[in-house]
């Protein structure tokens, strides 16, 4: 039964990293020590230590230690011996390019099937939903598909932006560009503001967190669904 947060980002204005959702992680991962990181998005090019140390330092709190999957000689063994994962964000293209080349694409579907606890957090977030062509991020590196987990059955817009009333910024907002995406794709988006997140337990998919989640699907017009409530296609 798949047990999973899916959070639109890791620091919310004014607090630390995961500092406004360690009680849901303390829950969520109450059954294991150990997490087992994934720091392939590795934001700023930050190094993959680099990118551990600071997701540990906030998981210490919760009395958890933390692994990268990189310290491990054999990357899919390690997702397939984990009793709890964490994908860091950053940037969605290497992200993915890196899970294909390191196969862990795979193994990690499979955990997540199997009931293991998963936090993804941006580009982590991301790469739940079917594909990752939703994704804000540059394409720095080109991956070997845009196909993604497939955990939830839809894509998502971690980071979402509503337009700035009086604002002259005259570039796309974020609903233009999933518009865009529907001109070419039928996949439903939800667009996740900061401080929310997605709880998944087996096939109930609810919205948690501060905020509504905007709402898109294919020609259809975009709607608000309230914190609490399924997502249901």
């Amino acid at each position: 039964m798949k047990n999973m947060i899916i959070a639109s980002t890791s620091t919310v204005h004014g607090s630390g990293y995961l500092a406004y959702i360690l009680d849901e992680l303390a829950s969520l991962y109450k059954d294991t020590e150990e997490i087992l990181f994934i720091p392939y998005a590795r934001p700023g090019g930050i190094t993959h230590d680099e990118y551990t140390a600071i997701a540990a330092k906030a998981f210490k709190t919760i009395g958890k230690t933390v692994r990268g999957v990189h310290e491990f000689d054999n990357p899919n063994e390690a997702v397939t011996n984990a009793k709890g994962i964490f994908t860091g964000g950053g940037n969605t293209f290497l992200l993915v390019s890196q899970l294909y080349k390191t196969q862990v694409i795979v193994s990690l579907r499979e955990a997540i099937f199997n009931g293991i606890p998963y936090l993804g957090t941006s580009a982590g977030s991301n790469i739940c939903g079917l594909t990752m062509q939703t994704t804000n991020d540059m394409p720095i590196i080109y991956p070997p598909s845009f196909k993604t987990l497939g955990t939830i059955p839809f894509n998502i817009n971690p980071h979402y932006l509503d337009p700035v009333e009086g604002d002259t910024h005259m570039g796309e907002t974020r609903e233009t560009r999933i518009k865009e995406f529907h001109k070419f794709n039928t996949l439903p988006v939800v667009g996740i503001r900061e401080g929310s997140w997605i709880r998944v337990v087996g096939d109930s998919i609810t919205l948690a967190g501060l905020h509504s989640a905007r709402i898109f699907e294919h020609d259809k017009t975009p709607y608000e669904l309230a914190s609490g409530k399924e997502l249901v296609f």
